[in-house]
């Protein structure tokens, strides 16, 4: 029998939960432990889910010798220190959106797993969502024909954990938390053609008593090859989660709804190959989902993440990705704030994105 993939969770809370349903899916990974710094929290966790091992400091998790992978899902704050860690330690990285909290980290990250010799995966779901993928194959079949614009947008009332709302942890506010989702979806549908540039208008609309970042978000790129891309991305919109995306072409027209109906409405003046898939959702007054984690493509984000080091092969995702994410999310807060478009590539300092839409502003939290 096939050794199993060993696996570490960093974190106890709702992505954490997410990562660990997907594995369940996954048969060559097995989680050994898990760790959290609050008292209590990776042992309830241990115990909901069946994992032997749970521990309040990472060193110990690290020193386990079966675990080949971490999966990070702690805050933004501190995924460039357990990275570091981590790589020292020879474990394989994969690291949840958004990669850290600036370019220097995001560079120090990448460097570090080289000379370790550990993969650093960047974990963005949305590049094995089922309807998602198959946006992608009518797009690369043809049966669009040339790309024009790309859109996606993900809209929800705000996010689940405390740390998101304070901008000193998680780096920035809605672009930071969604809006990566976006940039890499554009990146991964347009093969990584270079983005040239970037325009955004960003507001915090709604939640002045808790947050200082942006709430709402639209966010432009123009890449090398004439496509334009559109994300809109809220903490303001009730009544449940949207994620939604298009593909215009100059022979046809692609929609997908991940959580409504279980069809992709296509038009093709080429004809396509058809495939079924499955959505809905979950939370609040909406449309009911069915295999919620299948539908959002975790099990297959984290079955690849396995293979690549099981097989040592290499990921779709890597922390180059990441990094050109930040880049991008960087440029974006730079161009709300100096409200004008901003060519690639962008070079910044400064430690926090939300700096550069912030600079000037009086407004205080709260």
């Amino acid at each position: 029998m096939d050794k199993k993939v060993g696996i570490g969770i960093i974190g106890s809370q709702f992505i954490s939960s997410i990562h660990v349903e997907a594995l369940r899916h996954v048969a060559a990974a097995e989680v050994l432990a898990v760790v959290s710094p609050t008292p209590g929290n990776a042992e309830k966790f241990a115990q909901k889910y069946g994992i032997p091992k749970y521990y309040t400091k990472i060193e110990d998790l690290l020193a386990i010798k079966e675990i080949d992978m971490i999966l990070i899902g702690a805050p933004n704050s501190v995924h460039c220190e357990i990275t570091l860690k981590a790589a020292k330690a020879g474990k394989h990285v994969v690291v949840e959106k958004p990669m850290c909290l600036n370019l220097k980290e995001a560079d120090k990250m990448i460097e570090e797993c080289k000379k370790a010799n550990v993969k650093l995966m960047y974990a963005e779901e949305l590049c094995f969502t089922p309807k998602y993928v198959r946006l992608k194959e009518l797009l690369d079949e043809g049966a669009l024909g040339r790309p024009i614009i790309f859109k996606q947008s993900e809209k929800h009332d705000g996010p689940h954990s405390d740390h998101f709302w304070d901008v000193e942890k998680s780096g920035g506010g809605v672009t930071m938390d969604m809006g990566c989702h976006a940039i890499q979806f554009f990146r991964w549908l347009n093969n990584k053609n270079p983005v040239k540039s970037v325009y955004a208008q960003m507001s915090t609309s709604v939640h002045h008593d808790k947050t200082i970042g942006d709430d709402n978000a639209i966010i432009i790129l123009e890449f090398e090859n004439g496509v334009t891309a559109i994300a809109e991305e809220s903490w303001t919109k009730l009544g449940g989660m949207d994620d939604k995306a298009e593909i215009h072409g100059s022979e046809g027209v692609a929609y997908a709804d991940i959580l409504q109906g279980n069809s992709i409405q296509t038009y093709s003046t080429k004809g396509i190959n058809y495939a079924v898939e499955k959505a809905g959702n979950t939370i609040g007054w909406s449309f009911i989902m069915y295999e919620e984690i299948w539908n959002y493509g975790f099990p297959q984000e984290m079955e690849h993440f396995v293979d690549c080091v099981k097989n040592d092969s290499k990921p779709i995702l890597t922390g180059e990705d990441g990094r050109a994410v930040l880049e991008i999310i960087f440029a974006a807060y730079e161009a709300a704030g100096a409200e004008r478009k901003i060519f690639m590539p962008f070079r910044s300092d400064v430690d926090r994105p939300y700096k550069l839409w912030r600079k000037g502003k009086t407004i205080k939290n709260g």
